[in-house]
C-alpha cells in the first residue's frame, strides 16, 4: 500500500512548484488523468440533479473528535485528526461503508474574489471546506485509500460572505502560527460540527482530488446549504503564505481552487426534490 506520509510530502512539494507558480492547467502533463472521466469540482446544475429517494440521510459522528494539528502544507491549511478508530466518521447518504474523518482544509479566492471549487448554476462563494474521510473498513491506511475508487468520501460545505461565523474564529485565531509554508502547531480539541449548516441536504457524485495526484477515489457529498463567514475572517486565510518562511520570494495564499471540470456523463444525485 502506499504510505500516508509519502503521499503528503510528495503532493506538498508538487504543488508548492505547480500550483502557486503554473496553476491547474499545467497538471495535465504529469497528471494525464486530469482529463480523466470523474474529475472534480465540478458546476452542480440543480435543475439537471435527480433526485434519488433512496438517498438515506448522512450521519455525522463527530462527537468524540480528536483534532490533533494545524498546519500550513503549501497550497491550505489544514486541521488533522486522529483516524485510527471510529470515533469521528461519516456514513449513509450514498456510502455504503463508514468513513472516518482524517483532515479538513480550505480553498478560497482573492480580496473580493470568488474562491469555492464547486459552483451551483454557475454561481461561486468565497470559499469551500473540505472534509476529507477514507474508507477504513475495506483499506489498511489512508495512502491505500486514496487510490482506490471507493476510498475516500469528502464533505464539501460552501462558506458564503456575511455575518462572522463565531465558531470559525477558532480556526482563524490560530492562523498567524502557521502563517509558512510547513508550519504546524497543536490543534487539540476542535470539533468540525460546529462548522455545518443547519440542513444537511446534498448533492452526490462520483469524483477525484481536486489536487495533484487527482485520483479517482472521491464519493463527493456537497452540502446545499451555506455557512456563513465574514470578509474581515477570509482576510486572516489570505494572510497565508504559499512560501516557507526561508523563501524571499513571498506570495500570499490565495486562489487556491480548481476550476470546474467536465461533467463526461456522470449523474449528479439529490437527497432533496
Amino acid at each position: 500500500s502506499i504510505r500516508y506520509d509519502t503521499v503528503l510530502l510528495f503532493i506538498t512539494f508538487w504543488l508548492v512548484v505547480k500550483h502557486c507558480f503554473l496553476g491547474p492547467s499545467a497538471w495535465l502533463k504529469d497528471y494525464p488523468i486530469a482529463e480523466g472521466n470523474r474529475q472534480s469540482p465540478i458546476d452542480i446544475v440543480p435543475a439537471e440533479a435527480v433526485f434519488d429517494a433512496r438517498l438515506s440521510p448522512i450521519s455525522l459522528s463527530y462527537n468524540n473528535c480528536t483534532s490533533v494539528t494545524i498546519s500550513n502544507n503549501g497550497h491550505s491549511v489544514v486541521v488533522e485528526f486522529i483516524d485510527s478508530d471510529e470515533r469521528s466518521v461519516i456514513q449513509g447518504g450514498p456510502l455504503e461503508n463508514m468513513y472516518r474523518l482524517k483532515q479538513f482544509h480550505f480553498h478560497w479566492g482573492g480580496k473580493g474574489c470568488c474562491g469555492s471549487e464547486h459552483t451551483v448554476g454557475g454561481k461561486t462563494y468565497v470559499s469551500e471546506l473540505h472534509l476529507v474521510h477514507w474508507n477504513a473498513i475495506k483499506y489498511k491506511s489512508f495512502g491505500e485509500a486514496a487510490a482506490a475508487p471507493d476510498g475516500l468520501a469528502v464533505l464539501g460545505i460552501f462558506l458564503e460572505s456575511g455575518d462572522e461565523h463565531r465558531a470559525l474564529h477558532q480556526i482563524t485565531d490560530a492562523l498567524y502560527m502557521v502563517k509558512f509554508k510547513g508550519s504546524m502547531v497543536d490543534f487539540k480539541g476542535f470539533n468540525p460540527k460546529c462548522l455545518l449548516p443547519n440542513s444537511l441536504e446534498y448533492w452526490t457524485y462520483p469524483g477525484s482530488l481536486t489536487t495533484p495526484p487527482l485520483y479517482e477515489s472521491v464519493t463527493w457529498i456537497v452540502l446545499k446549504e451555506p455557512i456563513y463567514v465574514s470578509e474581515k475572517q477570509m482576510g486572516k486565510f489570505r494572510m497565508l503564505l504559499f512560501n516557507g518562511e526561508e523563501e524571499e520570494d513571498r506570495k500570499h495564499m490565495e486562489n487556491n481552487f480548481r476550476p470546474p471540470q467536465p461533467l463526461k456523463g456522470r449523474k449528479v444525485r439529490a437527497s432533496f426534490k
